[in-house]
């Protein structure tokens, strides 16, 4: 019998979640550049190092205290469905807009890995960011992806995996 794990995708809208989402499933989420694409929870599943895992892609959220109906469906299910991990993806081109969730989710002690993606772009724009410096100082592994090219999703999920079979909790603060 194959061991279980779920894996909710979560972050602000067009951070690449859907894409991240049909990369690991092989599944054709269908993705778009206007916040509130996303409207209800995706669900797929992949098998990976022994395990069956649900990836559960969530609407766009910006803030754990939020309003909007996508919004609402993501937080409760990060609050009462518990998966087992948290795969935040952001979008490393405009990062500092990003990191008020990922905060959030530390605070809430949210087990969780981040997925620094659209690192091209960024590179582009001329943004540098040291990721082993980010997850040392944010308590969690965070891993370089371009999701749209495939880059970083093996070690996304090589992390993932990890950091559950370790039971590696956030420190729930910085």
């Amino acid at each position: 019998m194959k061991k279980k794990m779920r894996i909710a995708l979560a972050g602000n809208a067009n951070v690449g979640k859907s894409v991240i989402f049909n990369q690991l499933t092989g599944l054709h989420q269908h993705i778009g550049n206007w916040p509130g694409k996303t409207v209800a929870k995706a669900e797929g599943t992949l098998h990976f190092k022994g395990y069956e895992i649900d990836v559960i892609d969530l609407p766009g959220i910006y803030s754990l205290s939020t309003f909007s109906l996508e919004e609402i469906i993501s937080r409760e299910y990060i609050a009462f469905e518990k998966p087992d991990l948290v795969i935040n993806v952001v979008d490393a081109s405009v990062l500092e807009r990003n990191l008020f969730f990922t905060l959030q989710l530390i605070e809430l002690e949210t087990p969780m890995v981040i997925a620094l993606n659209q690192i091209d772009i960024a590179q582009r724009k001329g943004i540098k960011i040291d990721y082993e410096k980010l997850s040392r100082i944010l308590g969690v592994p965070v891993i370089p992806t371009i999701a749209i090219r495939g880059y970083g999703i093996y070690d996304l999920l090589a992390a993932a995996v990890k950091a559950v079979e370790e039971k590696v909790a956030n420190p729930g603060k910085i």
